[in-house]
C-alpha cells in the first residue's frame, strides 16, 4: 500500500474501509473541518482532535499526538509487510544479519529492560536497510523450557496453552515498540515443524559418536522433579521456586562437548567479542597442561594394597616432594573401597552434606574447607613417604581424575586446608635458592628446594620451577608411574532433563536387551504425546513415563517391542541453532538451504544479555562446529560479533536509619547498618550535597541511595505498556538509548524520559508547527520551499555525520545528542527549509520511527523512509570556515573573537577593537605593536596615556 498525496491543500486522513478488515486503504480528502474523527479497525486515524474526552485531555498533556501517530503506521508497516525481507536472494547487495538472543516468553510479559537491546538492533537494522544491505532482522520464541511446565502444575493449565498466550502477550508488546523483525520468519521451538530439526542433529550426534549415557551424579530437585544444570542451583537450592536440591548418581544422555574443546578455544580469537566475554569462555574451558601420576594406595604400615592406586592430575609436577596428603571428591568411584571400617559412618555422612552442594559453592575459595579422613594412605612416588587420603568437597569429581595432590606449602585452598587440619606444610619452591620462612602458599615461580630422593632416583634441588616440571614428567613417564596429560575444566554436557515440556529424544530401546535404536530420520518429528499429568513421578523417572501408550512403541526394523526415552532435552537445544532456522523458516526437506546458509551467515551483529555469556554461546558454537563438520553449514563460528547490553535497574530508592532510639543517623557507605532500623524516602524529600544524599529537613543526615536490579519481589519493575500509554514507544525507545553507553548498566528515572518526550515534541513543533487552540495539529507542515543557508548546511551536516558515526559504533546516547543540538540550532532559524528538514527526519527514522515516518508523510512523500537512502554528509560543509583567536593585551590574554580563515591582521584588529570586553582594553591608549600569528593570535602592545596632573 502506497499513502497517496493529493495536490489539494492541507488534507485529512480517512479510510475507504467499511469494516473492521485489517485491509486498510488510506486516502486524502480536502480539508473540511478541522476536527475530523474515522474509525478503522478500532484505530483512530484522524489528524485533529481525540475521540473521547479522557483520551482528549492525555493527548493535550502530551508533546505531540503520539497515540494517534504509532498505531496508524504500526498497522501501515505489518498490512504492507515493510520488513519481509524476500525468501529470493539479491546477491548483489551486501548482506547483515542483525540477531536479539532468543526471548523466552515469560507470563510476566516484558519490562523496560527487555527493549533495550531490541532497540539497539533495530536502530542497526533501519539504519542498514537505508544503506543498500539486504538485511535479515528475525525474532521468534525459546518456548519449551522448565518455567511453562511449573506454571502448567501450579495452574492445571497445559503449558502449550500458556506458552501461546505469552508469546502473543510478548509480540504485542514488541510490535507496540515499532521494531522491524520480519514476522514471516518467526519461529517456536515448540513447533513439531521446528524440533524436526533438532532431532535431527541430535541423531547426527549419535552416529558420530558424539551422544552417549552415562552414569554422573546430577543436581537433582525432587520437588521439581528434574535435573538442574549447576548455574540453577544455589545455596543448595533450586534458583527457581527454592526447593532443596541433592546430588545423585542418575543415567543422563550426556553430548561430547569436550571432543570440541581445543577448537572453541583456538577460533575464540577469529571473534569480534568482548575480551571479558572470551576470557569467560577460556575459563570455564579451562585448557590446563600438567600431568598425571600414581599414588599406590598402601596401609598404615606402608604396604601397598595391591591393584588399587590413586591418579590423581595435577598441574605443578615440579611440587611432587611437597605432596603431603591427597583429597578425593566425595563422588569419587574409588572411595566406597578407600574408606576404613572406624571411618565409614562419618565418611558417608560427610559424602550424604556434600551431596546438597553446587559444584560452585564446593569451589568458592571463600568458604571455609571441610573434610574428613578416608581411613586408607598412597605412597608418595617420589619421597616413599605415606601419606593420608581425605574426602573434602573442594575436590570434584568432574575434574581432572576426581582426586588432588595436596601441596598445602604452595596452593592457597591445600594451604587453608592442612591448617585446619594440621596437616604437614612442606616448602619445595623457595623465591631464591636461599632459606625462606613461610607465612603462607607461595605460589609463584622460583628454585626447587627440598626436592631430593636417592631412593627414587629424582633429584630436583636447584633448578627452576619450569626445568623440575618437565624433568619430573620425564621421570613418572620413564618410570611408569605417570605421565603428561592435558587437561579441561569443561565436562561433556549433560543433555536430558526429567520433565515433559521438552524436545522428545528420537530413540528407542528395545524390551529385554536394552539395546538402543534411533528413529529413522523419515519417521522425525517424533511430537510430544497429550499430557494432562505434569506432575513429578516422585520416583525420578519423568513425566512422560505416565504416557504408557507412547511410551510402549515397536522398533519398526526388527518388530520387536520397544520403549520411548522419557528424558526430554534441555531448554539449551532449541536455542542452540535457531540462528539457522531464521535464514530458511518454511524449508520442509532440510535444516536450512545451503546458499541462503552461505549468503546469510554468519550471524553479523548478536546482542543480548551478559547472563548468556558462556553456556548459550559455548553450545551454540558446539553445535555450529558439528554442523560445520558434516558440511551443513559453511563458516565455523555462528555469531561474527557480539554485543552484551548492560541491565536497566530500577529508579534509586532512599534509605533513612534510625539507631534504637528511634533516632535518625547519618550512614557512609561502608558504615556496618545491621544494627539501625531502615525507612523508606520519598525522592521529594533529598537533595544531593557533593557526593551524598542528604534529606532535606535534616541536611545533616546523609541517607543511602541505590538502584536494584528489577524484581518483582522489590516492586521496582517498570511496564512498558505504560510508558508507551503516556509518553510513547518512540519516546520510550530514544530514552533507553539516550541513557547511557549500550553496554553499560543505567538506572530508570522517569524524569529522564520526559525529557526525551520534550524532545521529541520540540521537533514535532519545529516541522508540523504549534497546535491550534484546541489542541489539534496541522495536517502539513511549516517547512518552506526556500533555498537552506550555507550556515543551516552546516550545522546538517555535522549532525550527519556524526549520528551516521555513532550508529556505526553503537554510541547512540551520543547520536541523539548531536540530534537534539540539531534542533536547538533550528529553533534559531528564521524558516525551516524542507530540503533540511526531510533531511533530518530520515537520521531521526532509526531511533524515532513512527514520528519519522509522519513527518516524511507530512512533507509530501508518499512512500515509507524505510529505504529511503541514509543521508551522506558533504566534506564541504564540514570544513570549519572560522576559527576562535585568543586575544592579548600586553601579552595577557583578554579574551577571544571570532575570525574568518585567512582573515588579515587588519580585520582582526577591527574585530577586536569592536569587541565589548576588549575595547576597554584598547581605547585611550597609544597602540605601539601589533604581533599577529594568523589562526592562532594577535597581541596588541599598548601605552595607557598618562593623565597630567595639576
Amino acid at each position: 500500500m502506497q499513502l497517496q498525496l493529493s495536490a489539494s491543500a492541507p488534507p485529512v486522513w480517512v479510510c475507504s474501509s467499511t469494516t473492521s478488515s485489517s485491509n486498510c486503504t488510506f486516502q486524502r480528502r480536502p480539508r473540511r473541518p478541522r476536527v475530523v474523527f474515522v474509525r478503522c479497525c478500532s484505530i483512530i486515524i484522524s489528524g485533529a482532535a481525540a475521540a473521547a474526552s479522557s483520551a482528549s485531555e492525555k493527548r493535550t498533556a502530551a508533546a505531540y499526538p503520539f497515540s494517534e501517530i504509532e498505531p496508524r503506521w504500526q498497522k501501515h508497516w505489518d498490512h504492507n509487510k515493510t520488513f519481509r525481507t524476500p525468501d529470493e536472494i539479491d546477491a548483489s547487495k551486501p548482506k547483515c544479519y542483525i540477531l536479539d538472543m532468543f526471548p523466552y516468553p515469560s507470563g510476566a510479559g516484558l519490562h523496560v529492560g527487555h527493549p533495550l537491546g531490541y532497540t539497539a538492533t533495530d536502530i542497526i537494522a533501519r539504519y542498514k536497510r537505508m544503506k543498500g544491505f539486504n538485511v535479515l532482522h528475525p525474532m521468534g520464541w525459546d518456548a519449551f523450557g522448565l518455567p511453562a511446565e511449573q506454571y502448567a502444575i501450579q495452574t492445571g493449565t497445559h503449558p502449550r496453552v500458556t506458552t501461546k498466550q505469552n508469546i502473543q502477550r510478548f509480540k504485542a508488546q514488541l510490535k507496540s515498540l515499532g521494531f522491524s523483525y520480519d514476522w514471516d520468519r518467526e519461529i517456536s521451538t515448540t513447533e513439531p515443524d521446528y524440533y524436526k530439526w533438532t532431532q535431527w542433529i541430535f541423531l547426527q550426534f549419535l552416529k558420530r559418536g558424539l551422544a552417549y549415557q552415562a552414569e554422573v551424579p546430577v543436581n537433582w530437585c525432587p520437588a521439581l522433579g528434574t535435573v538442574l544444570a549447576n548455574e540453577e542451583v544455589v545455596d543448595g537450592v533450586s534458583e527457581r521456586g527454592g526447593y532443596p536440591v541433592i546430588r545423585k548418581p542418575m543415567r543422563q544422555w550426556m553430548l561430547k562437548i569436550t571432543a570440541y574443546a581445543d577448537r572453541l578455544l583456538e577460533d575464540l580469537e577469529t571473534l569480534d567479542w568482548p575480551e571479558s566475554l572470551k576470557e569467560m569462555q577460556r575459563n570455564w574451558i579451562g585448557r590446563s597442561e600438567g600431568a598425571e601420576i600414581e599414588f599406590p594406595v598402601v596401609d598404615h604400615n606402608g604396604i601397598e594394597k595391591q591393584g588399587i592406586s590413586l591418579c590423581v592430575y595435577t598441574t605443578r609436577p615440579d611440587t611432587l616432594f611437597g605432596a603431603t596428603y591427597l583429597v578425593v571428591a566425595p563422588e569419587h568411584f574409588l572411595l566406597p573401597s578407600l574408606i576404613s571400617n572406624e571411618q565409614r559412618e562419618l565418611v558417608e555422612e560427610y559424602v550424604e552434606l556434600a551431596s546438597r552442594k553446587s559444584d560452585l559453592e564446593r569451589t568458592e575459595l571463600q568458604k571455609e574447607k571441610t573434610g574428613i579422613f578416608s581411613g586408607s594412605f598412597a605412597k608418595n612416588p617420589a619421597t616413599g613417604e605415606v601419606v593420608p587420603i581425605w574426602v573434602a568437597d573442594y575436590g570434584l569429581g568432574g575434574y581432572g581424575t576426581g582426586a588432588i595432590m595436596a601441596v598445602p606449602a604452595h596452593d592457597l585452598r591445600d594451604f587453608d586446608f592442612a591448617s585446619k587440619f594440621e596437616l604437614p606444610i612442606v616448602k619445595v619452591v623457595a623465591p631464591t635458592a636461599a632459606t625462606f620462612e613461610l607465612s603462607g602458599a607461595y605460589a609463584d615461580d622460583g628454585i626447587m628446594v627440598n626436592s631430593s630422593n636417592a631412593s627414587s632416583g629424582l633429584d630436583l634441588s636447584g633448578l627452576s620451577n619450569k626445568e623440575a616440571a618437565s624433568k619430573v614428567i620425564q621421570w613418572l613417564e620413564h618410570t611408569g608411574q605417570g605421565k603428561k596429560k592435558v587437561n579441561y575444566k569443561l565436562r561433556d554436557w549433560l543433555f536430558a532433563r526429567q520433565r515433559y515440556w521438552g524436545e522428545p529424544f528420537p530413540v528407542m530401546f528395545l524390551e529385554g536387551t536394552g539395546d538402543m535404536v534411533p528413529l529413522s530420520e523419515s519417521d522425525l518429528p517424533l511430537t510430544l504425546p497429550e499430557l494432562d499429568d505434569f506432575t513429578p513421578t516422585g520416583t525420578g523417572e519423568p513425566p512422560l513415563a505416565k504416557a504408557t501408550s507412547w511410551v510402549k512403541t515397536v522398533d519398526p526394523h526388527s518388530g520387536l517391542p520397544a520403549r520411548r526415552e522419557t528424558s526430554t532435552m534441555p531448554q539449551w537445544a532449541g536455542s542452540c541453532w535457531y540462528y539457522l532456522r531464521f535464514m530458511d523458516p518454511k524449508n520442509p526437506n532440510a535444516l536450512v538451504d545451503s546458499a541462503k546458509e552461505r549468503y546469510w551467515g554468519p550471524v553479523d551483529i548478536y546482542v543480548g544479555g551478559a547472563e548468556h555469556s558462556v553456556l548459550h554461546l559455548l553450545y551454540a558454537r558446539f553445535w555450529h562446529k558439528v554442523l560445520y563438520d558434516i558440511g551443513i553449514v559453511s563458516t565455523k563460528e555462528p555469531f561474527q560479533c557480539l554485543i552484551n547490553q548492560g541491565l536497566i535497574l530500577g529508579e534509586v530508592e532512599y534509605t533513612a536509619y534510625r539507631d534504637k532510639g528511634g533516632k535518625l543517623v547519618s550512614v557512609e557507605a561502608d558504615d556496618n547498618l545491621s544494627d539501625y532500623s531502615q525507612e523508606k524516602v520519598s525522592p521529594e524529600m533529598v537533595t544531593k550535597v557533593g557526593d551524598s544524599y542528604v534529606l532535606k529537613d535534616h541536611p545533616n543526615i546523609k541517607i543511602s541511595a541505590r538502584a536494584f536490579k528489577m524484581s518483582k519481589s522489590r516492586g521496582n519493575v517498570i511496564n512498558p505498556d505504560d510508558v508507551i500509554s503516556e509518553y510513547g514507544s518512540d519516546s520510550l525507545r530514544l530514552y533507553e538509548m539516550f541513557m547511557g553507553p549500550l553496554r553499560d548498566s543505567k538506572t530508570w528515572s522517569t524524569g529522564g524520559i520526559e525529557g526525551v518526550h520534550r524532545f521529541l515534541g520540540r521537533t514535532w513543533r519545529l516541522i508540523v508547527g504549534p497546535p491550534f487552540p484546541d489542541g489539534s495539529c496541522r495536517d502539513g507542515t511549516v517547512a518552506t520551499d526556500s533555498e537552506p543557508t550555507l550556515e543551516q548546511l552546516r550545522v546538517l551536516h555535522k549532525c550527519i555525520a556524526k549520528v551516521s558515526e555513532e550508529i556505526q559504533e553503537t554510541r547512540f546516547n551520543t547520536a541523539i545528542s548531536s540530534m537534539m543540538e540539531f534542533i536547538n540550532a533550528a529553533y534559531k532559524w528564521e524558516n525551516q527549509p524542507k530540503e533540511v528538514m526531510e533531511v533530518f527526519v530520515l537520521l531521526l527514522s532509526p531511533f524515532a520511527p513512527h514520528m519519522a515516518e509522519e513527518l516524511w508523510f507530512r512533507l509530501g512523500n508518499s512512500t515509507s523512509l524505510a529505504y529511503e537512502p541514509f543521508p551522506e554528509a558533504k566534506s564541504e560543509y564540514l570544513k570549519e570556515t572560522t576559527v576562535v583567536l585568543p586575544v592579548q593585551i600586553n601579552g595577557k590574554t583578554r579574551g577571544t573573537i571570532t575570525v574568518e580563515k585567512g582573515c588579515s591582521e587588519e580585520d582582526a584588529f577591527k574585530l577586536a577593537s569592536a569587541d565589548e570586553k576588549l575595547c576597554k582594553y584598547l581605547n585611550g591608549g597609544e597602540i605601539k605593536k601589533r604581533i599577529y600569528v594568523p589562526g592562532r593570535i594577535l597581541n596588541v602592545i599598548v601605552v595607557q596615556q598618562k593623565v597630567a596632573r595639576s
